[in-house]
């Protein structure tokens, strides 16, 4: 008898702007998604961690070709620092390394913050995800190798510090680019301070061009579990997806002819007319009755596609 093949997923297509559960891996997560959704692949927009939550776009079906795209966008995190202790994760999870009796004022916080707005320099933290020689940092220190990462350079658009409830902790808000490690924030700021820290509470509530208000509980989608008809189930899931084409909101825009998507559809490029027309770029999207065609560039009076999507 020949083998059975594994059987396929829908053909669902969009992202699901998941507010993540604290203590639930973005990896978990996805696959928890694609699961409920019986999604044919899926993919997520910058990792969270698991005791971070908040913001995690997932990308379904043809959407993930836009994932790079969103995980270039700006992000906004809410977190508090508790003073006193630099840990090896720099968040709960890790184990004490240094301690400290001090603690700052609010006056040495705020004047310590413009030396961390602008493009900085930044160490990823020995638990994270950067690779080191093919491996992840955060299994070689799990493995109790000494972990060396180089400094590299990350945006910090603002920061601002919303509160200190109490002397052992202040709460800040960051909008910061690709690549920015939060808990290094943390790690940095109490060594600045002479006071130690690390990360006690993480929300990501933006990644760009999504925005706090299309978040969805992860208990609202689990709740549907109830609905026993696959149809009716899966309907009522497919009502919180967002279109593919959303996460492409900085891009230049083509509206297209339904003779255009075709030929976009079969590889070839189109030519452009009129005034309207973009000048040369690297990157636009074109758009037939507002479904997302493709993505490309515009140069030589033609739009050139590199990714088609499915109708």
């Amino acid at each position: 008898m020949g083998r059975r093949g594994k059987k396929k997923g829908r053909p669902v297509s969009g992202w699901l702007v998941l507010d993540k559960p604290w203590d639930f891996g973005s990896t978990e997560a996805v696959s928890k998604i694609k699961w409920l959704f019986k999604a044919d692949k899926a993919g997520h927009a910058g990792t969270l961690d698991p005791l971070a939550s908040g913001m995690l776009p997932i990308a379904l079906g043809e959407a993930t070709k836009t994932v790079p795209y969103v995980m270039d966008g700006r992000k906004i995190y809410e977190f508090t620092v508790a003073w006193g202790e630099q840990r090896t994760t720099d968040d709960l999870e890790g184990e004490v390394t240094e301690s400290s009796d001090q603690r700052p004022d609010q006056a040495a916080i705020e004047a310590l913050l413009p030396d961390y707005t602008g493009v900085i320099e930044q160490t990823p933290p020995a638990f994270s995800a950067v690779k080191i020689a093919g491996e992840r940092a955060y299994d070689m220190a799990r493995s109790g190798e000494v972990v060396e990462i180089p400094s590299r350079e990350v945006e910090i658009h603002r920061i601002t510090l919303l509160s200190c409830p109490d002397p052992d902790h202040a709460i800040f808000e960051v909008e910061c680019g690709k690549g920015t490690y939060v808990r290094a924030l943390a790690r940095d700021f109490g060594r600045d301070l002479g006071c130690f820290g690390h990360i006690s509470a993480l929300r990501r509530t933006m990644v760009v061009p999504f925005s706090e208000d299309q978040m969805v509980p992860l208990a609202d989608l689990t709740a549907l579990e109830e609905i026993e008809n696959d149809a009716e189930r899966l309907a009522a899931l497919d009502a919180f997806l967002v279109p593919a084409g959303e996460a492409l909101a900085g891009l230049p825009r083509l509206d297209i002819s339904g003779d255009q998507a075709h030929r976009l559809r079969m590889g070839n490029p189109i030519i452009l007319r009129g005034r309207d027309a973009p000048v040369a770029t690297d990157d636009a999207c074109a758009f037939n009755a507002g479904e997302l065609v493709a993505i490309g560039e515009v140069a030589g009076g033609e739009f050139r596609p590199r990714r088609v999507f499915k109708p």
